[in-house]
C-alpha cells in the first residue's frame, strides 16, 4: 500500500519519506502503511529533539482527541521483537494517553536509524513550535550523525543556508545565553546581536540588562554599540584618572547597566556622564540613583 504525501510536510520531509510500495520497503527502503497500534506497544523516539512539552497544552489536545479522535496519524518503525519505536508525533500519542486511548492510529515505516533520526528531525523542525535552541540542537544533529554538509540541510529542511548558520551560532553562546532564549527570557534577535560581544563578562551584563529592564532589540544593538565604542589607551600620567575614580566608574557602571565617563582635571574637577538609551531608561537610572 503506498501512501501519497501531502503538502503540509514541507518538500523537506517530503525529499525523505518518497511514496514507495510496501512491499519495495522489505529490500530496505523506507515505506510506510496505516494501522491501528496499541500504545502499550510503542516506545518514545530516542532523537526527538523536543525537550518540553506544555502540560496544558497537551490536556487541551487530549480533550479534542476525546472528542473527534486522532486526526493524523503518528508516524512509527516496527522493531524486530514486534515493539514499534516513534519517529514522529509525540505530543499527539501523550495526549491520546492522557485521553485514555488504548490503540492509535499509525503509519508503519520500515526505515534505518539513520532514516528515522532524518525523519524525526525534520518532522519536528518543520512542524512543532520548537525553541530556537531545540531548532539548533536539531541541526547540529542532523550534520553530525546524519553526515549532511549545510547545503545538504537547507535543501532537506527547506531552509535557507544562512538560516542554518544563524540557529548554529547560537551553540558558541555561553549557557545561560541558551538557558534564557531556550527559557523565553530572551527572544532569537536578541540572542543574534548578543552574538556578537565575545567579551563573556560584557555580553553576560547585557543579557542581565535585557531580562532585567525588558530591553527591545534596537535598544540592546544601541548598547551593544556603545561596548564595542574602542578605549584609548595612554601611558600613566598626571591627568590620567586616580585608582579611586576608576573603581568608582567600574562600580557605577555594573551597578546601572549603563555607559559611565568619568573625566577629571589635574585640580580634581571634573564631570561624571551617564549614557541612557530612552527616556525610560533615564527614569531607571535616575531611580538607582536616588535609593
Amino acid at each position: 500500500m503506498a501512501i501519497k504525501k501531502t503538502g503540509g510536510l514541507g518538500r523537506g520531509l517530503g525529499s525523505i519519506l518518497p511514496d514507495i510500495d510496501i512491499d519495495a520497503a522489505k529490500g530496505g527502503s523506507v515505506a510506510a502503511t496505516i494501522s491501528e497500534i496499541p500504545l502499550a506497544k510503542i516506545t518514545a523516539n530516542p532523537y526527538q529533539p523536543r525537550k518540553e512539552f506544555d502540560k496544558e497544552a497537551l490536556e487541551e489536545l487530549a480533550q479534542s482527541i476525546r472528542q473527534q479522535g486522532v486526526i493524523t496519524p503518528i508516524t512509527v518503525r516496527q522493531m524486530p521483537d514486534g515493539s514499534y519505536q516513534l519517529i514522529a508525533g509525540e505530543r499527539r500519542m501523550r495526549a491520546s494517553q492522557l485521553a485514555g486511548l488504548k490503540e492509535i492510529p499509525a503509519y508503519v515505516r520500515v526505515a534505518t536509524d539513520t532514516q528515522m533520526m532524518e525523519m524525526a528531525l525534520v518532522e519536528n523542525i518543520q512542524r512543532a513550535d520548537l525553541n530556537a535552541m531545540e531548532v539548533a540542537l536539531g541541526y547540529k544533529a542532523l550534520i553530525e550523525e546524519c553526515r549532511l554538509t549545510h547545503d545538504q540541510l537547507s535543501e532537506k529542511v527547506g531552509k535557507n543556508r544562512s538560516t542554518i548558520t544563524n540557529y548554529l551560532r547560537l551553540l558558541n553562546l555561553p549557557a545561560e545565553t541558551q538557558l534564557a532564549l531556550s527559557g523565553d527570557k530572551i527572544s532569537m534577535a536578541h540572542a543574534r546581536a548578543l552574538a556578537g560581544v565575545e567579551d563573556v563578562e560584557r555580553h553576560l551584563e547585557i543579557l542581565h540588562a535585557i531580562v532585567e529592564r525588558g530591553l527591545s532589540v534596537h535598544q540592546t544593538e544601541q548598547m551593544i554599540k556603545q561596548a564595542k565604542q574602542p578605549v584609548v589607551k595612554t601611558v600613566q600620567r598626571r591627568g590620567d584618572l586616580p585608582k579611586q575614580h576608576v573603581d568608582a566608574k567600574d562600580r557605577l557602571r555594573q551597578r546601572l547597566q549603563s555607559v559611565v565617563e568619568i573625566k577629571r582635571s589635574q585640580r580634581g574637577k571634573g564631570t561624571l556622564t551617564i549614557a541612557f538609551n530612552s527616556d525610560a531608561d533615564f527614569e531607571r537610572i535616575m531611580n538607582l540613583l536616588e535609593k
